[in-house]
């Protein structure tokens, strides 16, 4: 039989006292319609899980008595995604895709040949939509620690704030793009181990405009081909993605 999982915000995570808020009950009560005495999961989104009994029902409110908890590691890298928003629903699939990946950090991008531009409210209204999308995706897959989704950003803020990466790479269509298996292999060598945290950029429909890649040549992004087929834009967020997960999160050879 399926146990089903739930998530608990970290900052309401107390593991003596665990309990589902509104919204998570009434999935639990109306959705899945469990019962006192069902065993479920919840995590908390930065690793930590636990095995709970229902112990009490209330029409707002899952009380909780816990039975085990367990803590899952980091992945070995810790991976940015900074991708420049498509137009569409194409986002959200992007940020599920994400999340199933593994991605640490998700940065949605407002680069100037992105279709969509969000006013300040449509921009708070998407990011809480992308990061219930990121819980969402999370309860799915049996991931116990859900990317950051940071509110959206132009590429010049981005940089003027930027993080050190270990590797930073930017999708490109250029002639002078190398190609994943060299960028990783150079870094190898140069540093015997694989990076620890790592960026990669993504443009829009149209690839970000010449300006905006010179600015991310000028932070230390290093621009990676794709392959020889162009990628639509969401198809390629998946790609880097499904790459960097392979090369960097499995066991050392």
């Amino acid at each position: 039989m399926q146990t089903h999982r739930f998530f608990i915000r970290p900052e309401s995570w107390t593991p003596d006292r665990l309990e589902l808020d509104q919204d998570e009950a009434h999935h639990c009560i109306d959705v899945v319609r469990a019962t006192v005495g069902q065993r479920i999961v919840v995590f908390n989104g930065r690793g930590v899980e636990a095995v709970a009994e229902i112990s009490a029902i209330t029409k707002s409110s899952v009380e909780l008595k816990t039975l085990q908890i367990s803590h899952a590691p980091p992945l070995p890298c810790a991976i940015t995604l900074a991708q420049a928003i498509p137009k569409g629903k194409n986002m959200d699939l992007i940020v599920q895709k994400g999340t199933e990946l593994g991605v640490s950090k998700i940065v949605p991008l407002i680069s100037e040949r992105t279709v969509v531009q969000l006013a300040p409210e449509e921009a708070d209204k998407k990011t809480e939509k992308w990061r219930q999308i990121v819980v969402e995706a999370g309860k799915q897959c049996g991931q116990s620690r859900l990317p950051e989704v940071i509110p959206p950003v132009t590429p010049k803020h981005f940089f003027a704030e930027l993080d050190q990466y270990e590797m930073a790479l930017i999708a490109s269509l250029q002639a002078d793009a190398r190609t994943f298996k060299s960028a990783l292999s150079d870094f190898r060598e140069q540093n015997g181990r694989r990076p620890k945290n790592a960026l990669v950029l993504i443009g829009p429909e149209g690839d970000f405009t010449p300006a905006e890649a010179a600015l991310a040549k000028s932070a230390g992004c290093l621009p990676v081909s794709l392959g020889p087929i162009v990628l639509r834009t969401e198809t390629a967020a998946i790609y880097c993605l499904s790459v960097l997960s392979y090369e960097l999160q499995g066991e050392e050879m």
